[in-house]
């Protein structure tokens, strides 16, 4: 493993070395032809590259812009997944900001942690509801109860969050079916489903959808096709939706979480474990004798050492989801996630395959 990964950093700097090669002998004469086109001195190219310089920087290093701030008393939102993580978090930061929060949690009815602690907060805000997205009865019940407590109806519902989501590992021929399927029916259908069951409320208040894709919607990655499926779908259908809900002056903002595995707790050393040892099992004879168990176990030890990666402080989530809810505009897409890993984002959504490939795989 070694060997390859010094030719993957070597390969790294040669990049950085040619891009900073190329930027700096190819833009200016690219800036002089383009000057010349029209009509501009050429002493004008050195001043160009400044601006655009400085153009970078501050698109990098520029704090959020304000955009406006809607008035936050008497709004509802609804938030799927707050039995942890990212939604546990969220529901008490909405709160606390004077939203009043309909808190889906799939453990209600049995007594789930996240559950109790919101129901806790004994606060006329704070409405504790059971939701498993992937059930039809559920979110239609949610939604009944959503309308009935209301303190205007005809105002309908601010905002959705869809933030409920589950993860899973293992390489495209050991994933059974049903994997895909399952991964799908949470993060993908149950996004659509809980979006449909609230969208004329949420028409209604010209209101907000906020929908948790993750930066494995805009990239794949070995080991993870099950969840990159599920979210490339969520991408897919909030950007329809965007555009359908646009002449209804209804905001869809998708969010694109980096690695927070650890904060969250979606996946852990015990999962892995059990994941993979169910994929060993069911895995045909004749992809065993293929792969070898030698390479699987190396797969599995990098999910394991993957689980405590990451960043530990969910507030970074928590601030775009919040932006995307109270922005008088509200961006498209918010990036919460590491500089490498945006960089990894831009490069593999940006850059030819072959070259995004040599550089990561």
């Amino acid at each position: 493993m070694a060997p390859l990964s010094t030719f993957r950093a070597a390969l790294m700097v040669s990049f950085s070395v040619f891009l900073t090669a190329l930027l700096g002998f190819g833009l200016p004469a690219l800036l002089n032809a383009a000057t010349r086109l029209l009509g501009l001195p050429e002493t004008s190219v050195t001043e160009c590259i400044v601006v655009l310089y400085a153009a970078f920087v501050l698109y990098v290093a520029t704090p959020r812009i304000p955009r406006g701030v809607v008035e936050v008393k008497g709004k509802a939102v609804l938030i799927t997944g707050c039995d942890s993580g990212f939604g546990h978090a969220l529901a008490k930061h909405l709160h606390k900001l004077g939203f009043t929060v309909f808190a889906g949690c799939l453990l209600k009815d049995k007594n789930g942690e996240g559950a109790k602690e919101l129901e806790e907060f004994h606060s006329d805000r704070m409405k504790v509801v059971q939701l498993d997205v992937c059930s039809e009865e559920q979110v239609n019940t949610a939604v009944e109860y959503i309308k009935g407590n209301l303190q205007d109806s005809e105002r309908g519902l601010w905002a959705v969050v869809n933030n409920a989501g589950v993860s899973t590992f293992g390489e495209v021929e050991f994933t059974s079916l049903d994997t895909y399927k399952q991964v799908s029916e949470v993060n993908l259908w149950g996004t659509i489903r809980v979006t449909k069951a609230v969208l004329p409320l949420i028409r209604r208040a010209k209101g907000r959808v906020v929908n948790l894709a993750s930066m494995y919607g805009r990239m794949g990655n070995v080991l993870r096709s099950p969840y990159c499926v599920s979210k490339y779908g969520v991408e897919a259908f909030s950007d329809c939706l965007r555009y359908e809900m646009k002449t209804w002056g209804v905001k869809v903002s998708i969010v694109e979480p980096g690695n927070f595995i650890a904060a969250t707790g979606i996946l852990t050393r015990d999962v892995v474990a059990a994941t993979a040892t169910k994929l060993w099992s069911e895995a045909p004879s004749g992809v065993k004798e293929d792969y070898g168990k030698a390479h699987f176990d190396r797969h599995v030890a990098s999910m394991r050492s993957y689980c405590s990666s990451g960043q530990k402080d969910v507030s970074p989530v928590l601030g775009d989801i919040t932006d995307a809810v109270v922005s008088k505009r509200p961006y498209t897409r918010y990036n919460p996630m590491e500089p490498h890993w945006w960089i990894r984002v831009q490069v593999m959504t940006h850059l030819l395959g072959a070259i995004s490939d040599l550089l990561y795989f």
